[in-house]
């Protein structure tokens, strides 16, 4: 008996060109939460950093570009990569979290939503195309994907375009360190309706959010610097919180969607989670497998963008997905039959998880 399955037909990304080494923070002078300067040379700072994080370089977009001008791009992108009509898509969904910020402002822009600004710029003229924003913290993607999980399964949608984009660098804190951390990019992909006999694309997901004393582990709040007299709001972390968080339940969510499939790990072949600290994801990867009783990890399971491109938010995994996709990965691959797991972990705080299997050709 067939059933409705929702596919990945195409991908896409942008990855700015702009490239921001940890060298360009060697003249920044760096406070603590309690405002308080470090009093430690800068590049003892951030060679700590750089051990904690493995995060060398990361991606800034231009001063002309705002989010959905890279949303739009990666769409473009995905669209031909799937060969169709962006006129044929029912669903245009866009997960951000601060919108559009200019580089001489850093005033939230939502108005009209992102999505809308991305249909507009495709040139779209069907008024059945329904573009709406999602915001769910960095698993903001994945959680659209979710969503237009649900409106293909139901019958209610063929197609829809699923963008992750996000410029933290506009609202990262020049005092803090954890600015260092904060990327830009954007990545689509199209979804689409197919009927199969066999399970096939999305096989299951699971999500929670957990607010008591979790729900401010990020937040906007003023610079570290207590001298600086604007009133801007920059992303603030509360880091060992949010670690310990990510540790103790992302495996959990990622078991959830495993067992609701009915599948095994050892016929996973691919993780792909949230790109924001890589020593964070190596301990989530090594508590996934100790659920299981499982202790020999594959080398290559666990594909990280992290060193190079930086924690780009709902963009991490969406851009991930596409340069395995599109063969620009060191080496990894993602195939036909392939199951992979694509998981997040961010403000909310909110977990996702979904189970993707690839077609058979």
């Amino acid at each position: 008996m067939k059933k409705m399955y929702s596919v990945i037909t195409g991908s896409g990304s942008c990855i700015p060109e702009k490239v921001v080494k940890n060298a360009d923070f060697l003249n920044h002078i760096f406070y603590n939460e309690q405002g308080n300067r470090i009093d430690k040379p800068s590049e003892e700072i951030i060679r700590k950093f750089e051990e904690i994080t493995d995060i060398k370089e990361r991606r800034y977009v231009s001063n002309d570009q705002v989010a959905s001008d890279i949303a739009h791009l990666a769409a473009l992108d995905a669209l031909d990569s799937a060969g169709i009509d962006s006129e044929t898509l029912d669903y245009i969904i866009v997960a951000h979290n601060f919108g559009d910020i200019r580089a001489d402002s850093i005033q939230t822009d939502i108005l009209p939503s992102l999505a809308s600004r991305v249909k507009e710029k495709l040139g779209i003229r069907n008024h059945r195309t329904i573009s709406y924003d999602a915001t769910f913290g960095c698993p903001g993607w994945l959680q659209a994907i979710i969503h237009a999980d649900y409106f293909l399964k139901s019958g209610d949608a063929k197609r829809a375009l699923v963008i992750g984009t996000d410029t933290l660098s506009r609202l990262s804190d020049p005092y803090d360190r954890d600015s260092m951390i904060y990327a830009d990019g954007a990545g689509a992909v199209i979804l689409e309706a197919v009927e199969s006999e066999k399970p096939v694309g999305i096989l299951s997901h699971a999500f929670r959010t957990d607010t008591n004393g979790n729900t401010y582990n990020l937040w906007l709040g003023r610079s570290n610097n207590p001298d600086y007299k604007q009133n801007e709001l920059f992303i603030k972390m509360k880091g060992r919180k949010i670690y310990e968080y990510a540790l103790t339940t992302v495996p959990l969510v990622v078991k959830e969607s495993l067992d609701k499939a009915g599948v095994v790990l050892n016929d996973v072949k691919k993780i792909l989670i949230h790109q924001a600290n890589s020593k964070m994801d190596d301990a989530i990867l090594k508590r996934i497998f100790r659920q299981y009783r499982e202790s020999d990890i594959p080398d290559t399971i666990l594909p990280m963008t992290i060193s190079t491109l930086g924690n780009s938010s709902v963009a991490t995994v969406p851009t991930m997905l596409n340069l395995i996709l599109t063969n620009k990965l060191n080496g990894h691959k993602l195939e036909s039959g392939n199951i992979a797991v694509f998981a997040s972990v961010g403000a909310g705080m909110n977990i996702n998880s979904v189970i993707y299997k690839f077609p058979e050709s």
